[in-house]
């Protein structure tokens, strides 16, 4: 490791220090190693806008952003709430059941979590604590935790950076996501189940049979999105980045023509909104290039094979290693930033100890939520306790029980590859 290096990680660090968005401090970090280097700048810059730009995956990205914006918008998420409550909002605890199949549902849409939680997850705060009987630290955690288990779900935003990262195939990746995004979402049921007697939960009302065709049929137009989108890429009638842009068309049309919920002021905002959140991943896309040409120019891929090679670590081992240590990393770093950056590192000693891509994919970026979720420093809890008014330690307390559950599925996972690759092998990937 050359002292260039050391003095672009001190400038990354001062840089992030002062609050400079982590994606520029690692572009300037990335500068200031490449002057003191003496490399061409002009060159650099060339290459990795060649590399950028001429990435097809690439523009999934910011059109699956674009889709849940206007689904949350066209008051989509209205329609999908009201069928999930039809179906389990009886149950004791029923509304917290709600929160976990709609978040599923609502990814399958949309593919953010962020998004997820910020709109069909909210409306469902916002139901429980309507209701009452439901402590607002819990229907934060209920909500936190359906989005990490809904972040599975295809087609996943994480899923398309990692393709992009590994070269593994985007179809594979959502198949691969599909199972242990269910059998997530079915131990959130489970510990939900298990608590609700013990927290005296209310039952909800059963809807009248007279309005259940009703509350379907509102439903099943949107529902059948997640069917085109994954159906077509399976059956290769297009791409996974032709599947975003159906996507966004899709909802567009709902919101406009089916539901009527969009006029020229929402749109506007929609758009503005995704521009916004477009540019912010693509300027982090962008640092985290310029950072791995610079790990790569270091050699630090190949030191960490040579490290993990004199442990004597094997698939198991690593794999268990990598958990924990982007566990606690998935609590302080963003997703992306996680992925876009550490991942590259990781993945020649992958490749090395015979892993299979789609499997180390879905796991770690399942991981990656899951510390998206955990206390003390979990962004997600930290947007939600901004959103729904509620102290962060109170949804500390309650999401305890949920983390366990999602820890052992992921457990499951790392030891059990079947549970990832069974559906991307029945596809014939």
């Amino acid at each position: 490791m050359s002292h260039s290096f050391l003095l672009m990680i001190v400038v990354f660090f001062v840089l992030a220090l002062v609050r400079v968005p982590l994606s520029l401090a690692m572009i300037g970090s990335s500068v200031v190693y490449f002057i003191v280097t003496g490399q061409d700048l002009g060159l650099i810059a060339d290459q990795m806008m060649n590399s950028l730009m001429s990435s097809y995956v690439m523009l999934a990205v910011p059109m699956f952003i674009l889709a849940a914006n206007i689904m949350n918008a066209a008051t989509i998420s209205d329609r999908l709430w009201a069928a999930a409550n039809a179906i389990v909002g009886r149950a004791q605890g029923g509304l917290a059941y709600v929160s976990v199949l709609l978040l599923i549902v609502s990814s399958s849409m949309t593919g953010s979590a962020i998004a997820d939680a910020s709109g069909a997850g909210m409306m469902s705060v916002r139901m429980m604590k309507k209701v009452g009987g439901y402590p607002r630290g819990f229907a934060a955690a209920v909500v936190a935790a359906g989005s990490t288990a809904a972040s599975a779900i295809p087609p996943a935003i994480p899923l398309v950076i990692y393709a992009l990262i590994s070269g593994a195939s985007v179809g594979a990746l959502f198949l691969g996501g599909l199972l242990p995004g269910i059998l997530m979402g079915a131990a959130l049921m489970a510990v939900i189940y298990f608590l609700a007697p013990r927290m005296n939960l209310p039952r909800g009302e059963a809807v009248p049979r007279r309005d259940l065709p009703k509350v379907f049929a509102q439903a099943i137009i949107p529902m059948t999105l997640p069917v085109v989108l994954l159906g077509g890429i399976w059956a290769g009638i297009f791409t996974p980045t032709e599947a975003a842009a159906v996507a966004g068309g899709y909802a567009l049309l709902l919101g406009l023509f089916v539901y009527r919920a969009l006029n020229p002021k929402v749109l506007f905002a929609v758009f503005a909104e995704s521009s916004r959140a477009s540019a912010v991943v693509m300027l982090l896309i962008a640092g985290a290039y310029v950072t791995n040409y610079v790990v790569t120019a270091e050699g630090l891929d190949r030191m960490f094979l040579t490290w993990v090679q004199s442990l004597g670590l094997g698939p198991v081992g690593f794999f268990l290693t990598v958990n924990v240590l982007l566990l606690a990393m998935g609590m302080l770093f963003d997703t992306g930033v996680l992925l876009l950056v550490v991942i590259p590192i990781l993945m020649p000693t992958v490749k090395a100890l015979g892993i299979d891509l789609v499997h180390f994919g879905v796991v770690i970026v399942i991981n990656l939520m899951i510390g998206l979720s955990m206390p003390p420093h979990g962004m997600l809890l930290f947007v939600l306790s901004a959103h729904s008014k509620t102290p962060v330690g109170e949804i500390f307390k309650a999401i305890l029980p949920f983390i366990a559950a999602l820890l052992a599925v992921l457990l499951l996972m790392t030891l059990v590859p079947q549970t990832v690759l069974w559906l991307p092998q029945l596809f014939g990937y």
